[in-house]
C-alpha cells in the first residue's frame, strides 16, 4: 500500500497551494485512494476519498474543502451531491460524463485506469466533471489522452515502469504531460511527488 506526500502548486505561477498526504491500494473490487490536504502553513484544508471499480469507473467519491462537501458516483453518467458549509443547502448534479477530476493526483491515476491506453492507442477523448477548489464548484471539461511511451527504470526494488501521457484540454488547447508509475503520480502540472514510503502498486 503506497503512502506518501505530494506538494501542490499553481501550475501557471507556481504559487504553493499546500500538500496532500495519501495512501492508496488496489483491492478485489478495484482501487482506493484516501488523502488529507493541508495549506502551505500546515493547517487542514480538506480530504479526498475515491474508490474505482476494476474498470476504472468511480464507485464512490467524497471530497471535503473549505467546509464544502461533494459525494459522487458513476450513475447515469456521473451523479453528485454538493453541500454548502452550513449544511442547509444541498444541490444534486448529473452529467453524461465518464468520470470525475480535480486537483488531487488521485484523479489522474483513476482516469488512466479508465482509459487503459497503450502506446499504440489513438488519442482518446474523455468527458469529465471537475470540482474546482476551494468551493468544489462542478465544471464539465473535455480532455484528450494519449500514452506516448512506457519505459522501465531500474530501482532497488526491481524495474519500475513509468508511463508518459499527453493530456490536452480541448476547449483551451492546453497540453501537458503526466508521468505515472503504477498508482502513483511522479509528476504533473501543479503536482510533485515529495515522499513515498513503499513502491507503487502494479495494476
Amino acid at each position: 500500500m503506497p503512502r506518501g506526500r505530494y506538494s501542490l502548486h499553481d501550475p501557471h505561477d507556481h504559487t504553493p497551494l499546500g500538500e496532500e498526504h495519501f495512501s492508496c491500494a488496489p483491492g478485489p473490487s478495484g482501487w482506493r485512494y484516501v488523502s488529507r490536504t493541508t495549506t502551505p502553513s500546515g493547517d487542514p484544508a480538506g480530504s479526498v476519498d475515491l474508490a474505482i471499480d476494476e474498470l476504472g469507473r468511480p464507485i464512490r467519491l467524497e471530497l471535503h474543502s473549505a467546509d464544502w462537501q461533494v459525494r459522487g458516483a458513476a450513475i447515469d453518467g456521473v451523479t453528485w451531491v454538493r453541500t454548502d458549509p452550513t449544511g442547509t443547502h444541498a444541490t444534486e448534479g448529473n452529467v453524461r460524463a465518464h468520470a470525475f477530476t480535480g486537483m488531487s493526483p488521485a484523479f489522474l491515476v483513476a482516469i488512466s485506469r479508465l482509459l487503459r491506453l497503450t502506446p499504440d492507442s489513438p488519442e482518446t477523448r474523455v468527458r469529465l466533471v471537475a470540482f474546482t477548489d476551494p468551493v468544489l464548484a462542478p465544471l464539465t471539461v473535455d480532455q484528450s489522452w494519449a500514452l506516448l511511451k512506457s519505459e522501465a527504470h531500474a530501482t532497488d526494488n526491481g524495474p519500475l515502469t513509468v508511463d508518459e501521457y499527453q493530456v490536452s484540454t480541448l476547449d483551451t488547447g492546453e497540453r501537458h504531460t503526466v508521468h505515472l508509475a503504477g498508482d502513483v503520480v511522479l509528476s504533473a502540472p501543479g503536482i510533485e511527488l515529495e515522499d513515498l514510503d513503499t513502491p507503487p502498486s502494479v495494476f
